[in-house]
């Protein structure tokens, strides 16, 4: 079964230090025998994927190959944190590029794979170019991209449209003229898990894109003062108000849970007619909705442009990829077998493969054969499309943002939703905290 995106990748708000650790088994040479250490997440399928690129590098490299461990989410992202501040980080550290990699590489606990990255430009022009914008900090690269690519998707029950009598939205209008068709025949617009807030953020993802550009949320990034409080932020903020207004979103939103994937659930029984959610959700839909998604019930599509919008239609928001950096503190031999390893040991032929079997797009460019060779061969492709394609792949905010930025902002979008806060009252709460 697909793991929800809490599993895959936790949420930006910190967790007590006292957080009991989890940790499984390690396989390969300890550091005694001259090898590397290597945290990452556990849970299946990724961990076995995750493993057995391990296992092969350690087969061919028997004396001096990767030792790993395995962490649970929450526990993990406490631990890597305390190792990294005490300067016992893993030689390889396992994360999500963006806000927490620029922490890091601020502070000189991670080593700058620039020049590494242009002695081996196969490699680079290997991986989706999109991929490199979390992994890159002022200028400088910090991080290899792998693993896989998880675009945000607009799916819908084509079961539902069909009794309806209408065509998937080509705009946002549309999307606004839908909600009182599917209203009057008693099916929610749109499900929703907003109990877990940053499945409203991704809402305010598309709408910022589509509106104003990447650009808007990028001067966010860049620390410009009150850039939350740009005309086209309070635009798409204004909007997604409206949505909510006219009842576009399922009755109680607030209190539904995306980990539970009740949200999931509504859209493939038929209570929801469409759902904004990561490439993830099919997996999700695929294990738990019975033949829902085998009897071609399942619509997917990219989030529509915004009549009069500035942004390209073809952008896309998520998760990139996944990153793998090396500590600072590393020896001169753990960096050289770290280095090799992102050279001959991640992302190799059956590592894709096992991504593509378990329903993921590799952020390996040149993977078209192998995904039309799936079971989930049309899904794969769109996604391969819209991930290959994008002009930009906007980061998830919660991952982009430092993590009391993040915080600010979950606590806000759910504020929001609600329609406790104007947008302009959303915007000056995030203005307050650009830069920490």
């Amino acid at each position: 079964m697909a793991l929800s995106r809490r599993s895959l990748l936790g949420l930006a708000a910190a967790v007590p230090a006292s957080a009991a650790l989890a940790a499984c088994g390690s396989s390969g040479p300890g550091k005694s025998g001259g090898g590397a250490t290597y945290w990452y997440l556990n849970g299946q399928p990724q961990e076995g994927v995750r493993a057995g690129a391990v296992d092969a590098y350690n087969k061919a490299h028997p004396e001096a190959g990767i030792e790993d461990t395995t962490f649970q989410n929450d526990a993990y992202k406490t631990k890597i944190k305390t190792a990294i501040g005490a300067g016992q980080a893993p030689t390889i550290i396992w994360g999500w590029g963006g806000g927490t990699l620029r922490t890091y590489a601020k502070a000189g606990q991670v080593e700058d794979l620039t020049s590494w990255f242009d002695e081996h430009s196969d490699i680079k022009k290997s991986l989706l170019a999109t991929s490199f914008d979390p992994a890159t900090v002022d200028g400088k690269i910090y991080a290899m991209p792998c693993e896989n690519v998880q675009p945000v998707v607009l799916y819908y029950n084509k079961k539902v449209f069909d009794q309806v009598g209408v065509e998937p939205p080509q705009s946002w209008d549309d999307i606004m003229a839908l909600v009182p068709e599917f209203n009057a025949k008693g099916i929610a617009p749109f499900s929703l898990g907003g109990q877990s807030r940053w499945t409203n953020m991704m809402w305010l993802e598309f709408l910022f894109d589509r509106i104003g550009g990447p650009e808007v949320f990028q001067a966010v990034i860049e620390g410009e003062k009150n850039a939350w409080s740009n005309p086209d932020a309070i635009s798409a903020l204004t909007k997604v108000q409206e949505l909510v207004e006219a009842d576009g979103f399922i009755k109680g939103f607030s209190s539904i849970t995306a980990d539970s994937n009740a949200d999931q659930a509504l859209l493939y029984t038929g209570k929801a007619a469409m759902m904004l959610h990561g490439s993830w959700s099919y997996g999700i839909q695929q294990a738990d909705g019975g033949d829902f998604v085998a009897g071609g019930g399942l619509g997917y599509m990219n989030f529509p442009p915004v009549d009069g919008g500035k942004g390209d239609p073809s952008n896309t928001v998520g998760n990139p990829a996944q990153y793998l950096s090396i500590s600072s503190k590393a020896t001169a031999e753990e960096k050289k077998i770290a280095k090799d390893f992102f050279a001959t040991g991640v992302l190799q032929d059956a590592e894709v493969k096992a991504w593509i079997d378990n329903g993921s797009v590799p952020v390996r460019l040149g993977t078209e054969k192998l995904l039309a060779a799936s079971k989930s061969a049309d899904f794969l492709e769109v996604n391969y499309g819209i991930a290959s394609k994008a002009g930009t792949f906007v980061q998830s905010w919660d991952q982009a943002l430092s993590p009391t930025a993040a915080e600010t902002l979950l606590d806000n979008i759910v504020k929001l939703f609600q329609l406790s806060i104007s947008p302009q009252q959303f915007a000056g709460a995030l203005n307050a905290v650009i830069g920490k």
